[in-house]
């Protein structure tokens, strides 16, 4: 019985939450009349400038192990360490700065001889004009470089179709907790 009451409160909240979250129609037949639109749509650039907290530290962490190969703790680089993360994106570097969404995803400790993961992750924005609109992305991110860039393979809702770059610089790492927060410049192109 109970299962059937969160079941039918999850669809309920998703019919009501759809249409509001970002106000673009995400039914098969209302994205198949988008892409019959395309040829007659302008290409836009769109940039973004925010910060990633990612919290593995603490009673609440945004970041969690949930593989760990067992000599991952006698190589060099955390090799064979895979995250899964949820890690808040806000305007500025400070904890209490405004949200404006999500990294929502994973990576893999992939470096064996350098600190380098592989990244593959949504920015889900929650606020403002993006609100419900994602972008992807998927890459290579060296640790230890000052700036790291990144693909943005792809997205959704006023994202769809979008490609571009996203540069990562660490504005914080601490060696005592593992708690870091990286800034991001992304640069997309969308329609």
């Amino acid at each position: 019985m109970a299962k059937a009451y969160y079941a039918i409160l999850f669809l309920c909240s998703m019919v009501i939450a759809m249409p509001i979250v970002h106000g673009i129609d995400e039914s098969p037949q209302a994205v198949a009349k988008w892409f019959e639109n395309l040829p007659k749509m302008k290409e836009k650039l769109t940039k973004f400038h925010f910060y990633f907290h990612d919290q593995v530290s603490g009673k609440n962490p945004t970041s969690v192990t949930v593989v760990k190969a067992n000599a991952t703790s006698q190589l060099p680089n955390f090799f064979g360490l895979v995250e899964v993360i949820d890690n808040v994106l806000t305007v500025g570097p400070e904890a209490n700065s405004t949200t404006v969404g999500r990294a929502q995803g994973m990576y893999v400790a992939d470096g064996l001889l350098i600190g380098a993961a592989e990244m593959s992750f949504s920015f889900v924005f929650t606020s403002g004009r993006y609100n419900g609109s994602t972008l992807s992305l998927l890459g290579r991110n060296e640790v230890l470089k000052t700036y790291r860039e990144m693909p943005i393979v792809g997205g959704s809702g006023v994202f769809r179709l979008a490609r571009g770059i996203a540069t990562a610089r660490t504005y914080s790492f601490n060696l005592t907790t593992g708690d870091a927060i990286v800034e991001y410049n992304v640069v997309v192109l969308h329609y």
